[in-house]
């Protein structure tokens, strides 16, 4: 009885806050903010930090399958919210929609990403240097590169070369977009519950793990700016996920339901 009164207390107080229009009108701007100033927070970290390590277990376990992560935990609540409302499967694959529009995006982006990088980029292998030419130049001196030509990225760096070019942080887009569209997509709830809507505990215990979610991304986008930074590639990707939102949530969707457009979330739902 205690955990159930728990749990309510708690999903309500979450979905008010996330629901309320402070924060769906000026969340962007924050991420934006975290993007555009992170990187100066690493005068300020601690390179001996465990999150200075790219072997870390939240990068590796979540930062890798970042989209699969919030597919799982997005869909199924979408799922739960609206099939439990309508009863009605086209419905809820209409609302669903939206996640593949987003993972369309993401997969397009990293592959045209990935050819940006090889049409401009060139690999450089680092040329090994005597002792006596090494201690005759200075100190701060930079290593001797050699051009290798007709080389892609994916070879370059495996063999253990350099490669420079025009790069986009895929990271920085990846976290950017699924933040926003998890916002998105939660700020629902709130006026779901506000309505009267009946909402059992499988429901809000999936909302407090997308909750959940949203703050671990918001924490591992954090680490990469501070103790990663690359400017402006991070710049240019969180860039691209939000404009990827702008065009979706806040552009397209406006359209409304139809055959071409799934509609915004809560369409259908919380009106008859």
């Amino acid at each position: 009885m205690f955990l159930n009164t728990f749990l309510v207390l708690m999903t309500d107080l979450v979905a008010w806050l996330l629901g309320t229009a402070l924060f769906r009108r000026h969340f962007h701007l924050l991420l934006s903010a975290m993007v555009l100033f992170g990187p100066l927070l690493n005068f300020g970290v601690s390179q001996y930090s465990v999150f200075a390590r790219r072997s870390h277990f939240l990068y590796r376990v979540f930062l890798r399958s970042g989209w699969g992560w919030t597919c799982v935990f997005v869909g199924s609540f979408v799922f739960l919210l609206s099939y439990s409302v309508r009863r009605s499967l086209p419905l809820t694959a209409r609302h669903l929609s939206r996640l593949a529009v987003a993972g369309a995006l993401w997969l397009g982006f990293r592959q045209g990403l990935s050819l940006l990088e090889n049409a401009t980029g060139s690999c450089y292998e680092t040329l090994s240097v005597s002792a006596d030419l090494a201690a005759a130049s200075s100190p701060a001196a930079q290593p001797l590169l050699v051009l290798r030509e007709g080389e892609t990225k994916a070879v370059c760096v495996g063999s253990g070369m350099l490669w420079r070019g025009y790069e986009v942080s895929e990271d920085t887009f990846l976290l950017c977009l699924c933040c926003l569209l998890l916002a998105e997509e939660m700020a629902v709830f709130g006026p779901y519950l506000t309505l009267g809507g009946a909402a059992g505990a499988p429901l809000r215990i999936l909302f407090l793990f997308c909750v959940l979610l949203l703050s671990l991304w918001l924490f591992l986008l954090f680490c990469l700016l501070a103790y990663f930074p690359q400017f402006p590639t991070q710049l240019l990707g969180g860039a691209l996920g939000c404009l990827s939102w702008r065009a979706t949530y806040h552009g397209w969707y406006h359209f409304g339901p139809s055959w071409y457009c799934p509609g915004r979330p809560g369409v259908g739902l919380l009106t008859t």
